[in-house]
């Protein structure tokens, strides 16, 4: 179940929502369902089994481009 984050087109509260399959997102604060998603960081679990929440991209090819590992040195 992936958590997804928004922000209420009608009254602009930003909130975190754990998304089950039937689940309809609703603004916690206006119950209003006009929602934007925002883009978020992710976790990667690391070897002791905690989150690292850094934003290192790690070793060539973990970062997740698109073009295959050795790409993001294109940028």
């Amino acid at each position: 179940m992936p958590i997804f984050a928004y922000q209420c087109q009608g009254c602009s509260h930003y909130f975190d929502l754990l998304v089950h399959r039937s689940t309809i997102p609703a603004c916690p604060e206006c119950q209003g369902t006009t929602l934007e998603k925002q883009l978020t960081g992710f976790a990667v679990g690391g070897s002791d089994g905690g989150m690292d929440f850094s934003g290192d991209p790690g070793s060539c090819g973990s970062c997740g481009d698109p073009r295959g590992p050795g790409a993001c040195s294109m940028n």
